[in-house]
C-alpha cells in the first residue's frame, strides 16, 4: 500500500469519526493512458475536505461539483472519457478512459481495521460487494492491487515497502533522497560512528547496533528490502550474513563483479548455503552504465521498482486483468 492511499484511509477514518459523511472512488478499470494505477483511492467529505486521486486533477473536480449537488448515498459505477468531447472536457491523455467506485461509507471502525492491518504489517483484502455494498475484511494470499467483476471488488491492503541502508555513504545518501518518492519508508544502519556523524541527506530512521543485530531487530518481511552500500566487508557482511536467510524482497550488495565472488567466497563461511546467496543481488541495479554516487541510486531503485511492478502483475490470476491498461476482462468466480 502506498502512502498516499494510506493518507486516504486515515483521513476518512477521521472524518467519520467525526460525524462527516464519506464518500470512497476507487479506481477499478482503465482503457488508454490512464494517469493513476488501478486500485488508486480518493475520498470526499459532506463538507468538501478530500484527499487521494483517481486522475490528474479534473476528475476529482468533476466529482467534488457533483456530490456539492447530490452527495451519493448508493454504491455506483461512473466512467469518464467514453466519448470525445469527455475526452476533450476531462482532459484524459490518449484517449483514456476511467471506470470508478463510487461508495458511500458509513462505518468508520471497518476501515480502521484496515489501517490497523497495515501498521500491523499484515496483508488483508477488502471484498466489497457491488449489489449490496455490503463489505468484509478477511486474510488476502496473494499480492495485488484489486480484482474487479460486476458483483465484486476486491482490493488488498497491506504494509509499506521498507527500505533498510546499510552503509551511511554518497550512494546511501541519494537513495535516502530518492526512495520515499517511490513509496519507500528509508531506515538506515551504520556502526561507524563517523559515518553517521558526517550524514548529509537529512532525517531517516536510525536503526543502532551491529548490523547483524539490526537486521534481526528489523523483523524483514515480504515488502522489505535490504541493500548494503558501505564498501566495507566487516559492516556489509554482518548484515547480508543474516538478511539471506529472511523473507526479505530483496537483499543487495554494492561491489564490482570481483568484489561479488570475494563476497560470496566469505558469506559461504559464514554460515550462508548456496540456495541462500542465489537471492542475493551483487552487483546491485540495472546494468544502466552507472559511475556517479546519484546514477548508482538511480540504478538501484530502477531494479526495486521493476522487481515490485514484476510481482504485482505476475500474482494476479490470469483470468482476471489487474494492473493493467488494455481494455479488462471481468474476473470469474
Amino acid at each position: 500500500m502506498n502512502a498516499g492511499d494510506y493518507q486516504v484511509l486515515k483521513s476518512a477514518v477521521s472524518w467519520l469519526e467525526q460525524g462527516k459523511r464519506l464518500a470512497l472512488v476507487t479506481v477499478v478499470r482503465n482503457w488508454g493512458s490512464a494517469p493513476r494505477p488501478l486500485g488508486s483511492l480518493f475520498a470526499i467529505s459532506g463538507d468538501g475536505d478530500f484527499t487521494g486521486s483517481v486522475s490528474g486533477g479534473c476528475i476529482e473536480d468533476d466529482l467534488m461539483r457533483r456530490f456539492a449537488d447530490a452527495f451519493p448515498d448508493k454504491l455506483e459505477l461512473v466512467r469518464y472519457g467514453i466519448s470525445a468531447e469527455e475526452m476533450r472536457r476531462f482532459g484524459l491523455p490518449c484517449g483514456g478512459t476511467l471506470e470508478l467506485v463510487v461508495e458511500p461509507v458509513r462505518d468508520a471502525a471497518a476501515l480502521r481495521l484496515l489501517l490497523d492491518a497495515v501498521t500491523g504489517r499484515w496483508l488483508v483484502q477488502r471484498r466489497l460487494n457491488l449489489r449490496t455494498g455490503e463489505s468484509r475484511i478477511e486474510p488476502a494470499e496473494i499480492d495485488v492491487s484489486i480484482r474487479f467483476r460486476d458483483d465484486e471488488l476486491v482490493q488488498v491492503f497491506g504494509p509499506r515497502w521498507r527500505l533498510l541502508i546499510v552503509g551511511a555513504g554518497q550512494v546511501s545518501e541519494y537513495l535516502a533522497q530518492m526512495a520515499p518518492a517511490l513509496d519507500f519508508a528509508v531506515y538506515l544502519n551504520d556502526p561507524r560512528e563517523e559515518q553517521r556523524r558526517n550524514w548529509q541527506a537529512g532525517e531517516v530512521e536510525w536503526l543502532d547496533g551491529m548490523p547483524d543485530d539490526a537486521v534481526l531487530a528489523f523483523r524483514p518481511d515480504k515488502r522489505t528490502v535490504i541493500v548494503t552500500l558501505s564498501h566495507d566487508p566487516k559492516v556489509d557482511d554482518m548484515a547480508l550474513m543474516e538478511a539471506l536467510k529472511t523473507e526479505a524482497f530483496y537483499i543487495g550488495a554494492i561491489g564490482s563483479m570481483a568484489s561479488t565472488e570475494a563476497r560470496r567466497a566469505r558469506l559461504l563461511t559464514l554460515d550462508v548455503s548456496e540456495e541462500q546467496l542465489d537471492r542475493l543481488h551483487a552487483p546491485i541495479g540495472l546494468p544502466i552504465h552507472s559511475r556517479s554516487p546519484a546514477e548508482i541510486a538511480v540504478a538501484i531503485l530502477a531494479e526495486l521498482v521493476q522487481l515490485r511492478n514484476r510481482l504485482v502483475s505476475t500474482s494476479a490470476p490470469s483470468s482476471c486483468a489487474v494492473g493493467v491498461t488494455e481494455r479488462s476482462t471481468a474476473c470469474p468466480r
